[in-house]
Order: structure tokens, then sequence, then C-alpha cells
């Protein structure tokens, strides 16, 4: 094999667009930049944000509040009703259950919501579990293991 012999082949490879080369060809007189005009400049670039001199949004805009971003705990929510088909028959839920059927991408925080019934005992570990995602599961005579989240047992003093 040779270097000419590569695809793509020269004459399969779209010509470059030669613009301001006459009014025949249909990218002459202004080039397909329009007329005047900061973008019809040479080296006209400017930033998609840029609104021309004036005041820009962001700074227009009042800051209010508090951002909690860096320090932000995301839970992953699965309600129980979908929990329970996926494991249909199981008596012992965990959280690398939950990680391995794919209902978490893995080392997801997990927090089980209430949607759904729960008809047989099972026992469900996950890192939180909304009140009456709890109620149910122990109404129905299962158990409820709550992990919490790793800041919070990083924090808890172990004796």
């Amino acid at each position: 094999m040779k270097l000419h012999e590569l695809y793509p082949f020269p004459e399969e490879r779209a010509s470059r667009k030669r613009v301001g080369r006459g009014r025949g060809t249909g990218w002459g007189c202004t080039s397909g930049r329009g007329n005047k005009g900061q973008n019809s400049r040479a080296g006209a670039k400017h930033r998609a944000w840029f609104e021309g001199g004036q005041m820009p949004i962001a700074r227009r805009l009042p800051k209010r509040g508090f951002k909690n971003y860096p320090f932000k705990v995301v839970f992953q929510p699965i309600n129980l009703d979908r929990l329970l088909a996926s494991f249909d028959g199981k008596d012992a839920i965990t959280l690398d259950d939950i990680y391995d059927r794919g209902l978490a991408p893995a080392g997801a925080l997990v927090k089980i919501l209430s949607v759904g019934e729960v008809a047989a005992a099972v026992t469900v570990e996950a890192h939180k579990f909304s009140a009456k995602a709890a109620e149910k599961i122990t109404a129905a005579g299962g158990k409820v293991i709550a992990l919490g989240t790793p800041e919070a047992l990083a924090e808890t003093p172990t004796e």
C-alpha cells in the first residue's frame, strides 16, 4: 500500500470554496459575509456572548443568594416500583446490586423514593430514603439500611 492509495481519494475530497472570485461564482462581491458591519471585516472574530460593547447580560442581572456548587451533594433517585420490578422475588437488595443492574451509575449516591407499592418483605440498602419509602418498606415487614453520604460517614466519630 502506498500513500496515494489511502482513502479518501483526491477526487472524492470536496474542493475548497474559493470566495471573492467574481459574481458568476455565486461567492463574489461580499464573499458571503453580507454588507458592512463587524463580521464583514478581515480578522473579524468575537465571542458568542459578546454584545458589541454593551454591558453583558451576566453583569446586568443582579446576583442574589448563595451558590453551594462545590459542595453540593447529588443523589440518584430511584422509585420503589422500578426498584422492586428490577429485583422481582429477591428478599435483599444491596447497593452493589443496584449498580450492577444499571439503575444508578457506579459510585453514585442513591436515594429511594416512595412511588410504588411494596407487597413483600424486602431488605433495601441505599444511601438515603424518603420518609414515605422507609415507612412503606417497614410496613410490609422489610428492613431499611441507610448508609448515609460518604462525607457524613467520614465526620462520624468512631470509638
